[in-house]
């Protein structure tokens, strides 16, 4: 659940996009647990650093399919990236929870009022997306998690 702490909103939830034909969904599932790296942007890996143990975070399949493809769950805390040789990149341990029953599309969830001004739509090329609890919810809903 959402908190307000002076005037700063604490996420819901995250949003992590992938590229399916890199690391999809049905790969997190199929191996359980994975390292999420990757990431190199300044505000995204800002994200990252903000993600919790326990966290929950929607995998969202970029390129062709633009769908949320399932909930996951943050297994680690953000950690330096053990691959990297730059202290500045970090990574978190994912694990997947449930696959989305219904295809909810970046064309969806445009179409939905109150996701305008979410990050999702208002940055298209970020890769780790904060939501707030009305947008988790919404986002959720629709996809029937």
């Amino acid at each position: 659940m959402a908190k307000e702490d002076g005037g700063k909103s604490t996420p819901r939830g995250w949003l992590l996009k992938t590229e399916p034909d890199c690391y999809s969904f049905k790969d997190l599932e199929r191996e359980g647990k994975t390292v999420w790296d990757g990431v190199t942007n300044n505000l995204a890996l800002r994200n990252i650093r903000n993600i919790k143990k326990g966290d929950q975070l929607l995998i969202y399949h970029t390129g062709n399919e633009k769908t949320v493809a399932g909930l996951a769950e943050a297994a680690s805390p953000p950690y330096p990236d053990p691959n990297a040789n730059d202290p500045k990149l970090v990574v978190v341990d994912v694990k997947p929870r449930k696959r989305a029953p219904n295809s909810v599309t970046l064309g969806d969830i445009k179409q939905v009022r109150d996701l305008a001004a979410s990050d999702l739509v208002r940055l298209p090329r970020l890769s780790v997306v904060p939501l707030t609890e009305k947008e988790w919810n919404k986002i959720t809903a629709l996809a029937g998690l």
